[in-house]
């Protein structure tokens, strides 16, 4: 008998008609999985093999707009989900009404798994106490959407359970010769990461009710992945590194990559129908990773999403980068066109714009002239010796986000006033970020006669389970201080650099915690939420998680006038 080994994840829901969604699932041998929906709605797909294991994406129709419906799994005619003895209520598939009032977008990033017994050393699980009280029935605002802005699982700083796996997995299949032993190595290690992140009882409730779409950062690789023309070289001539990045980018696919695609793109996919043709899919899907790993241009791992009239762009800001140092980019030229053609797409725009990019596009200004400076160093603007140092710093203090790539962040800042500024701009455009490990608010301001029709947003929100030493956040705090502007614009005429049209003042934060954010977005209105997972609370309360967590809201603000 087939059984489940992940899974079900919703992942697309139609916001068009309201009447489909997507349901992702890993079994553990070959099957027919089928969703069956309670009321009407259903779906079947066959499973697909990719080195070893069982997936299927199934396509669920016949949904009623504006329902929940109770669903369960069912594999080769058995009802695999949900369990009998759960004590979780039964998954659900929700449709928005048509058209659709407004929509309501959680995120934040980084999710490190927690052990699966003793203490937690990083503190609870934010996702684990949205599913608490999710499952308990309390609070507003159920999110419509999850969005997962990287980091969903750490390839480089594995758990003690994972690494004791890897180094049985090694002795028993003698792989992962000379990888380094506490991270994974290949294809069949990655799916341990999942097995052990998307296993957890509570996320995988969560997961099972709550759609969600996807992005990767660096630590779903490699830490530092791509910062540099320099370190893809020093990586490439490893013996470890190729079957590393390749069966990352090949499992990023398949547990992530797949589900944010639409029905739709899904039956336009030549890959999707490739490896669902073969009896393996093993070499097809390899021989795509070996090509978007030697030509990044080749794929775009970027997306667009429409929940009636608020339009989310997932950016890709890992593989599409340019690296060569004279001409860095975020994103390549192919990349950059299509981000502002979907930001300005449609003849009667939408009410809010969310682009989604896991590194900050606004950072604390210290940290944002800083990374600036650097980056003039590396171009060689004072020199080979000043480069050299910018080399070696770059690895050291993770100065690669939008900052650090000047052409890209001057771009994106005026695609994003070009889209504030257009006859029927959006009410709001917000950045939504993650990989810093703090969360924080920030608004960007144009000079007089230049600002935007729309408000335009920074917000950043991580991490949703890990830490960040005392240190750095005493750093974070220094950043956005008055004494550490002045002296990023001192390191900004060192490194001859021009001060952007933009400039940003803080709303809130820096906050600190495992935590997540919330827009409400109801017509041309807006509210921001960030609610910290805290263990004040006794165990067994309704709304905590097993560790005796719960929400706490940190901030509650509008956005808008009426918001």
């Amino acid at each position: 008998m087939a059984g489940l080994r992940l899974g079900p994840l919703v992942r697309y829901v139609d916001w068009e008609t309201g009447t489909s969604a997507t349901v992702w699932v890993e079994t553990d041998r070959a099957c027919t999985v089928e969703v069956r929906c309670e009321g009407g709605g259903e779906g079947t797909a066959r499973t697909f093999l990719v080195a070893g294991h069982h997936y299927a994406l199934v396509v669920v129709t016949g949904l009623t707009p504006g329902s929940a419906a109770e669903y369960e799994v069912v594999l080769d005619g058995e009802r695999a989900w949900p369990s009998p003895d759960s004590p979780l209520p039964p998954s659900t598939l929700r449709t928005p009404q048509v058209p659709a009032a407004g929509a309501v977008v959680a995120f934040g990033s980084c999710r490190w798994a927690a052990p699966a017994e003793g203490a937690d050393p990083v503190g609870p699980d934010v996702l684990d106490t949205l599913a608490a009280r999710l499952a308990a029935g309390t609070g507003d605002d159920r999110p419509d959407v999850l969005l997962l802005l990287g980091d969903q699982v750490y390839a480089d700083e594995t758990s003690a359970g994972t690494r004791a796996w890897i180094a049985r997995h090694r002795r028993e299949n003698g792989t992962g010769t000379g990888a380094p032993p506490d991270q994974v190595a290949d294809y069949e290690e990655y799916t341990h990461l999942y097995d052990e992140s998307w296993g957890d009882p509570e996320l995988r409730w969560l997961l099972s009710t709550v759609p969600t779409c996807m992005i990767f950062d660096d630590h779903d690789v490699i830490d530092d992945w791509n910062t540099s023309a320099a370190w893809v070289a020093e990586m490439r001539a490893t013996s470890w590194w190729h079957e590393r990045i390749i069966g990352g980018l090949m499992s990023y696919w398949v547990y992530q990559h797949l589900g944010n695609l639409s029905p739709a793109e899904l039956a336009e996919d030549e890959l999707y129908a490739a490896v669902l043709a073969a009896d393996d899919g093993t070499e097809v899907l390899r021989a795509f990773a070996e090509r978007a790993e030697a030509d990044p241009a080749s794929v775009r791992w970027s997306y667009r999403r429409d929940f009636g009239r608020t339009r989310l762009l997932m950016v890709d800001t890992r593989a599409a980068r340019v690296l060569e140092e004279q001409h860095r980019a975020m994103l390549d030229a192919g990349e950059a066109d299509w981000l502002r053609a979907q930001a300005l797409d449609g003849p009667g725009g939408v009410d809010h714009l969310l682009v989604g990019t896991s590194l900050p596009w606004l950072l604390p200004p210290m940290v944002h002239f800083a990374e600036a400076w650097h980056a003039a160093l590396c171009r060689g603007e004072r020199g080979p010796r000043w480069a050299r140092f910018g080399e070696w710093l770059r690895r050291r203090a993770d100065l690669e986000h939008w900052a650090a790539f000047t052409a890209s962040f001057h771009r994106l800042t005026d695609t994003l006033a070009e889209v504030g500024r257009r006859d029927g701009a959006p009410a709001t455009v917000c950045v939504l970020s993650g990989d810093v490990h703090h969360a924080y608010v920030a608004e960007a301001l144009w000079p007089a006669g230049r600002q935007p029709r729309s408000r335009v947003f920074q917000f950043t929100c991580s991490p949703l389970h890990n830490s960040v030493p005392r240190a750095m956040r005493i750093g974070f705090r220094f950043g956005w201080s008055r004494f550490a502007k002045a002296a990023g614009h001192l390191l900004a005429r060192h490194g001859r650099v021009a001060r952007p049209a933009v400039r940003w003042e803080r709303g809130g934060g820096p906050w600190f915690g495992n935590q997540l954010m919330t827009l409400t977005l109801r017509g041309r209105t807006a509210r921001l939420r960030l609610e910290k997972a805290v263990t004040d609370a006794g165990r067994g309360g309704r709304d905590t998680d097993r560790a005796g967590a719960r929400l706490v809201e940190v901030l509650d603000r509008g956005l808008t006038e009426e918001g």
